[in-house]
């Protein structure tokens, strides 16, 4: 792995916070890293100083000779005279872009929509992200900094740029770090994390999931301070290991670790339970459409929509951009009136949207977070608990200094929490949530979740978040040519219907992970399957067909199944050995001057060429499982 770029003793403080402090890291070919942490914590500045934005108060930012940098901020440089089409592939002649199949799968995959000619000046918010975007990927960098890709992107634009970089990945290699609060994304598209926090960055083996998995285990180890932490990442972990992600993954070696971390952690919500209070609050008519039609001018948004959502339901709704989501939430709502059908109300349904609070929220200047709370006298019921508006602001991730902070001056992300927290305790009955992640670190996203997980009445979320989708609703459904579909097999049947795959192979075609099995960033998410395995089973997967093994002894000799099993014993004690061995390499890292990045990168050669000994191993001892029927 030849080294790119990195920072050697960096340090940087602002005039009211130190972001880092003797900061020394870097990458390499090959790298595809996601960076993950709390909002503020300095993400996006570490973006900035390794591509030459931001200037260090000390230290150096190190680049090899030769190395190109490419970089996507969070705005944009664009002209907003220029056309589109000199934005993304500049006063390159038609004939060079245009015989390269490379620019043309991204001018499709993210422009297909936009005019060609148009001027950048007329383009929506989401439409220039996405050119921006275009003009970043058709360059030939050798690194890429990508900060937050995802905005303004829908599910199938996400999956579309996810498989474009693996793809250029293997084809040209390089490098690529990308900050975003997509989990989804994240496990599929890295392979090493970098957790921001503390002045410091963290790396980690595997995508988000694996992330996950060694946070826990690092938290498990910490002071009692950080219990409270600790349980939220758990919950999280459980949920990775028994929802719609662990049904797309391979079984990994990892039962016996998996099922003692979350042994005591309990299913994230009872829906039978739930739906018992969501009837007593809301009756059975909650909302009921009938061949529901909504028009503007001589486009037809809505078609014949006919659907039933009753108390207790958490449908969650997946469609492009422009398909009509909104307008379908305002229609469920009350908020519109259909242009033909009919849309019935239960007479004991109350509403709240997430977006009329964050509008009233704005309208509280510079009025402190304390005096919006304090209007809240009411408790509110979460997970068989009364909860205080104090308490549930801690839930969420304020502090008791953050109580004085003017509402003017909250992030996005305090803001949406906030709102949050005013829905909550205005006890509404259906709650409909329009892309409630957005602003929200992983760590805030999962502590949303959970508060979601113990609420008792109706839900309907709109969000391209898949992990968040799949998390917090049980059933999905898509918006397609105007119309609602039924989504058993959740996020992955809705990618095959739009992309034209037949049903039931969607999941394995969309997933890098779930065919090839070899992506790092699944190393540890995968052995959800196994945990459910090993606790008795569990009903297959909404996504993907099911794969039977034969029965033991069908086609095997006594010899051949003795020769198997003894193979499988070996195999195990050899997995053991290795993984004490990677801990002792572990151990030494950590030991090690960590500005010595020849020693560093040594020891990480080491962890990894074991890394790929134990997958070899496993995947000798599954093939020998499925020859027995074990």
């Amino acid at each position: 792995m030849a080294f790119l770029l990195g920072c050697e003793k960096v340090s940087l403080e602002y005039p009211t916070k130190r972001v880092f402090a003797d900061l020394s890291l870097g990458v390499s070919t090959g790298d595809r890293i996601g960076i993950v942490g709390r909002n503020g914590d300095g993400k996006s500045t570490l973006l900035g100083l390794l591509s030459g934005e931001v200037a260090p108060d000390e230290g150096r930012v190190i680049r090899t000779r030769g190395v190109s940098v490419g970089f996507l901020g969070q705005s944009d440089a664009l002209d907003d005279a220029a056309s589109v089409c000199t934005a993304v592939v500049g006063d390159r002649p038609v004939y060079e872009w245009a015989s390269d199949s490379r620019i043309r799968s991204i001018i499709d995959g993210l422009l297909a929509d936009i005019g060609w000619e148009s001027p950048v000046g007329e383009l929506s918010g989401g439409q220039r992200r996405r050119v921006d975007l275009a003009r970043l990927l058709v360059g030939d960098w050798d690194v890429l900094l990508l900060d937050e890709p995802t905005n303004h992107l829908d599910m199938r634009a996400i999956t579309w740029l996810a498989d474009h970089l693996k793809t250029r990945w293997r084809q040209l290699g390089g490098a690529l770090l990308v900050v975003t609060h997509d989990r989804w994304f994240l496990d599929e598209v890295c392979t090493q994390m970098w957790e921001v926090h503390d002045c410091s960055v963290q790396p980690f083996e595997g995508g988000f999931s694996a992330y996950i998995l060694q946070r826990v285990e690092r938290d498990r180890q910490a002071a009692v301070a950080e219990q409270k932490r600790q349980n939220m990442l758990r919950r999280e972990l459980a949920w990775l290991s028994r929802g719609a992600r662990a049904r797309a993954t391979k079984p990994k070696f990892h039962v016996a670790a998996a099922e003692a971390l979350i042994a005591d952690v309990p299913q994230l919500r009872n829906p039978i339970e739930l739906k018992r209070m969501a009837m007593a609050r809301l009756g059975k008519l909650v909302v009921e459409m009938d061949r529901a039609c909504e028009r503007f001018g001589q486009h037809t948004v809505l078609r014949d929509i006919s659907w039933i959502i009753g108390p207790g339901d958490r449908f969650g709704i997946i469609g492009e951009n422009g398909a009509g989501k909104t307008t379908l939430l305002r229609l469920i709502s009350g908020e519109l009136k259909p242009s033909s059908g009919t849309v019935k109300i239960g007479a004991s349904v109350r509403f709240a949207v997430l977006s009329q609070h964050l509008d009233e929220l704005n309208a509280w200047g510079a009025e402190p977070v304390r005096k919006v709370i304090g209007r809240y006298s009411r408790r509110v019921m979460l997970d068989g608990k009364e909860q205080t508006p104090a308490q549930l602001l801690s839930l969420l991730g304020f502090s008791e200094a953050d109580l004085n902070e003017p509402v003017c001056d909250l992030s996005g992300g305090q803001k949406r929490r906030l709102a949050l927290m005013m829905i909550l305790l205005d006890e509404p009955n259906v709650l409909i949530l329009d892309e409630p992640g957005n602003d929200l670190d992983v760590d805030m996203l999962a502590a949303v979740e959970s508060l979601l997980d113990g609420w008792p009445g109706t839900l309907v979320l709109v969000t391209h978040d898949r992990y968040l989708m799949e998390r917090v609703t049980d059933h999905q459904f898509g918006l397609m040519d105007g119309k609602i579909v039924h989504l058993p097999g959740g996020v992955d049947e809705y990618l095959a219907l739009v992309n034209g795959v037949p049903q039931g192979i969607g999941a394995a075609a969309g997933s890098e992970n779930a065919v090839r099995g070899r992506a790092k960033g699944a190393k540890c998410a995968g052995f959800a399957g196994a945990v459910r395995d090993a606790a008795g089973g569990a009903a297959g997967g909404a996504s993907g067909a099911s794969v039977h093994a034969p029965q033991a002894g069908q086609t095997l000799s006594g010899g051949e199944q003795h020769r198997l099993r003894k193979m499988m014993d070996s195999n195990e004690r050899k997995i053991e050995t290795l993984r004490g061995k990677i801990d002792d390499a572990r151990v030494r890292m950590s030991e090690a001057d960590q500005s010595d990045y020849m020693a560093l990168t040594q020891l990480q050669d080491e962890i990894q060429a074991y890394q790929e000994q134990i997958e070899t191993l496993e995947a000798a001892w599954f093939e020998a499982a499925e020859k027995l029927g074990d």
